[in-house]
């Protein structure tokens, strides 16, 4: 997992004044809150240009899966696939694809340079040229869709002690003779941005994977691992969204062509060893045994609205 010195880490200092103990609650509260307001007022953190950073909250589950059957499943209160200690949901909205990464990753960057919660214009050409996409009407009525999404897929990802819940950009505009679009990026994200919360893609070796949804998301996963751990197959066919249908010995198949051309672009081993755990070591790194990390919070598909707890 990256770290870099400007992310957000959001520290709850414990006072040395003496607290009485009906006021410790309040001052507690008003710590984090005064914390997150920090956090949020600082925006998103820094990352250099050939990469691109993202919670992992987004990349350690199936939120931008894989299967185009799901694709065209409507979500209400579906809870995705993640590792254990993650909780994320689909409130409302379509699922989401490994495009709709491509797009997000790219709002995200510019949220970073122009500032979340402020107007953050550009063209189609540019947004579509700048995450090596062509410009021609089909894209540009690609990319208009890929956004319309994104504002209208509403997710909640807990990590650790922060929920995030909201849509992943906020609505905006397009001039539909310019094509010029202006959105907005909730401040409030920049709380999933916290101490070791968020990881820094690649974004030569993901623009290698593009035609190649599952490498892309295991590319995404295993960029979030500084040594990582041996999944099942049966696991990660779980995480990345797959077709629940399909057969694990296809999925097998599907999976080992993901994992040569993962291992083209970023010169990591991958395989798929005798137990059936996918493998995938970096820079010599030696991989830490199956556990801790193979647990997998299994996916809830609900049609009816949740009930009011109010």
């Amino acid at each position: 997992m990256d770290t870099h010195p400007s992310q957000l880490p959001i520290p709850f200092h414990e006072s040395s004044e003496q607290i009485p103990d009906s006021g410790i609650a309040k001052v507690l509260d008003r710590m984090r809150q005064r914390h997150e307001q920090e956090a949020i007022a600082a925006g998103l953190p820094d990352w250099p240009e050939n990469k691109r950073g993202l919670p992992n909250g987004a990349l350690r589950s199936a939120l931008f899966g894989i299967s185009p059957k799901e694709r065209r499943t409507y979500a209400v209160e579906r809870h995705v696939a993640s590792i254990e200690g993650l909780a994320v949901f689909i409130t409302r909205g379509p699922n989401l694809m490994q495009h709709h990464l491509d797009v997000w990753e790219q709002c995200l960057r510019l949220g970073k340079d122009q500032g979340t919660g402020r107007r953050i214009e550009f063209t189609a050409y540019a947004f579509l040229k700048s995450i090596g996409r062509n410009t021609g009407k089909s894209d540009c009525e690609w990319l208009k869709n890929a956004l319309y999404d994104l504002a209208a897929c509403v997710v909640r990802i807990t990590d650790g002690n922060r929920t995030y819940f909201g849509p992943l950009i906020h609505g905006g505009t397009r001039d539909e003779l310019t094509g010029r679009y202006v959105i907005e990026i909730n401040p409030k994200i920049a709380l999933l941005y916290g101490a070791g919360r968020w990881t820094q893609l690649d974004y030569a070796q993901r623009q290698q994977l593009r035609r190649h949804p599952l490498a892309q998301w295991l590319h995404a996963f295993y960029s979030t691992h500084a040594s990582p751990y041996r999944y099942k197959v049966e696991t990660i066919r779980n995480l990345c969204g797959a077709d629940k249908e399909t057969e694990l010995k296809k999925f097998r198949q599907v999976l080992r062509r993901a994992l040569t051309h993962l291992e083209a672009a970023t010169a990591w081993r991958c395989c798929i060893d005798d137990g059936d755990c996918v493998v995938v070591e970096k820079q010599g790194r030696c991989q830490i045994a199956i556990g801790i990390a193979g647990t997998v919070l299994e996916p809830e598909l609900s049609t009816n609205r949740p009930p009011d707890t109010g």
